[in-house]
């Protein structure tokens, strides 16, 4: 009998262990800046070029390796973070598992320079994929330069896999600023395809925030310095009238180590409840510092998830610490809301002398003396004149079983009803309930793919342009999706720093919302399927029927409730919402009868 089970070549575990630790080039970028921070280093570049898929440099001024070093380093489980399995419960450095090097050579063309302080002669090395190439001295300044080119080349299906540029950018754009936000004790500079997108100096962590995102951020920021037994808290949040339509400003980071958790994300929304307006979100960039013993880090190969020892305890603070600096800094608001104004002496009468009020009587009148007054007729006689006129039904009579259509009702405004966010309509023996924002989404999506297939949708100028300031990430989604959304009746120009300003908009978007509209499809094609290259423009009339649809429980006057369901009933697929959900239910009286028995 022959042995099937037989060990991997090593390539091919190599490129199986890369695929769990380099999905994309930002995950490249990732590891790489980590490592540069790892080696002490204060200023630390980065170049990219297209996106990462043709080339990733780093260079930073950090400890350097001596050769021996240079070149073990690309050995799997190779790292100079830990020694021993104690180690592992009391980490503090970026990385540990020494599979980074490696995982990157083995599906890349790598050049390392590297030469420690205080030597006058550095080493490079260049590898392909993870086949030894050379090994020579050079001359360089203390510190490391890593080069990483044509990622995935020996891997063609996952390069294949990998999105559009400016989508692959966004990745990278993100991990930089995750890293960058983590430790602001140390200089950054991102350059994209030759053009400078950030350089960060070496400052406090509010100047950093500021550096990254704007000047304006300065008078947004709530400090937040809370220390305990368990854990010290330190950072900012928003403030609530500065909420974004769009996620992203949200970070968490546990030992300057960048994490993703939604039960803490739930703790700060917990705190904000009340003061942030439907569809918000709150901005926050939170640090915790707690023993390392009381976490574990080694739970997932990109290192973003954590498990907490006592997760309950760390919730109850990270929500009283956001909920106490929001009070202490007149965030939230206090428990009399608006001040009673009603005894408030106007200013034009604030210096006028007091005038008592005359009363006027009159001394004949005798409350004891009966008046005679006629009655008015209360007309309860009528009140059942309606009734009366009533036919009631036939007992047992069996209900029609003729089709009614459903558009018999329009004709009549009397026949339908709005019950919350339901339209309940009668159509002979049945009643037919329509959820009005399902229904006015589909009737929005399929008029906007009607006009972009055959015509340009006309735009409003407004009257005062308004500036939206973005993040580095949503800056990249609104320069891929530029075109469409000009296509769509947005009129926007870029203004420089992170901002675009909205000179028009679609005709037919409330007054007002122009710009929340525009940040909801931001938001909208983010979440909705945007690692997608293809669709753009359903994608956008998705994002914009979300955002211009009615909301959920709003009340509609009884000629809005007739349009909406006219053009209903003119739409294709009028029975089905745009997420694939019924928006229309048919409700017979045989059923009624069923229910009865």
């Amino acid at each position: 009998m022959t042995d099937i089970i037989k060990l991997l070549p090593e390539t091919v575990a190599n490129q199986i262990a890369a695929g769990e630790v380099i999905q994309r080039p930002a995950s490249a970028v990732k590891e790489l800046l980590e490592n540069a921070v790892d080696a002490e280093s204060t200023n630390i570049e980065l170049y990219i070029k297209e996106s990462g898929k043709t080339m990733i440099r780093i260079v930073d001024n950090g400890l350097g390796m001596t050769p021996s070093d240079a070149r073990l380093s690309f050995a799997r489980h190779a790292t100079s973070k830990i020694k021993s399995a104690e180690e592992l419960f009391s980490i503090r450095t970026k990385g540990f598992r020494g599979e980074a090097l490696a995982s990157i050579a083995a599906i890349s063309q790598v050049e390392l320079k590297s030469m420690k302080a205080g030597e006058e002669i550095g080493t490079q090395i260049e590898i392909e994929g993870n086949e030894f190439l050379d090994q020579r001295p050079v001359g360089m300044t203390a510190g490391t330069s890593i080069s990483v080119k044509n990622l995935f080349y020996n891997v063609p299906a996952r390069r294949n896999f990998l999105k559009s540029n400016p989508i692959e950018a966004r990745h990278i754009i993100d991990e930089f600023e995750r890293v960058a936000l983590a430790h602001p004790e140390v200089a950054f500079s991102l350059n994209m395809n030759n053009i400078e997108h950030f350089r960060l100096p070496i400052s406090n962590l509010r100047q950093r925030i500021v550096n990254i995102y704007g000047s304006n951020y300065n008078e947004r920021l709530v400090p937040i310095a809370e220390e305990t037994t368990l854990l010290t808290i330190t950072g900012f949040v928003g403030k609530p009238e500065y909420s974004r339509k769009t996620r992203g400003e949200q970070f968490f980071f546990v030992n300057k180590r960048y994490i993703k958790d939604g039960y803490l994300h739930h703790a700060v929304s917990n705190a904000f409840e009340e003061l942030l307006p439907k569809d918000s979100y709150a901005s926050y960039w939170l640090y915790i510092d707690i023993d390392p013993a009381k976490i574990d880090v080694n739970i997932h190969p990109t290192k973003t998830e954590i498990k907490f020892e006592d997760e309950r305890s760390v919730y109850a603070i990270v929500r009283s610490a956001v909920k106490r600096s929001l009070g202490q800094y007149n965030v939230a608001p206090a428990l009399d809301f608006e001040r009673e104004r009603t005894f408030d002496v106007p200013h034009a009468m604030r210096y006028q002398p007091v005038q008592m009020q005359t009363v006027l009587v009159n001394p004949g009148y005798n409350p004891f003396q009966k008046e005679s007054r006629p009655i008015a007729s209360a007309g309860w006689d009528k009140v059942y004149d309606d009734i009366r006129k009533v036919q009631l039904p036939v007992q047992d009579q069996p209900s029609s079983s003729t089709p009614i259509d459903f558009e018999e009702f329009i004709i009549n405004s009397k026949n339908f009803f709005q019950l919350g966010p339901y339209i309940v309509a009668k159509t002979g023996d049945n009643l037919r309930s329509s959820d009005a924002t399902s229904a006015h989404e589909r009737i929005i999506y399929n008029q906007l793919i009607n006009k972009i297939n055959g015509q340009a949708i006309s735009s409003q100028q407004m009257l005062f342009p308004q500036t939206i300031q973005l993040n580095s990430s949503d800056l990249q989604i609104i320069k891929e999706i530029e075109k469409e959304i000009r296509d769509f009746g947005f009129d926007i120009s870029e203004f420089g720093l992170n901002t675009y300003v909205l000179n028009a908009a679609p005709v037919g978007i409330p007054s007002g919302r122009e710009k929340g509209i525009l940040e909801d499809i931001i938001e909208q094609y983010k979440n909705n399927s945007s690692e997608l290259s293809s669709g753009i423009a359903e994608k956008l009339a998705h994002s914009m029927s979300k955002s211009m649809a009615v909301r959920r429980g709003d009340q509609l006057s009884e000629e809005e409730i007739q349009s909406l369901i006219q053009e209903l009933m003119k739409s294709d697929k009028k029975d089905r919402g745009i997420d694939g959900k019924p928006c229309m239910k048919v409700l017979k009286t045989t059923d009624l009868s069923d229910y009865f028995k």
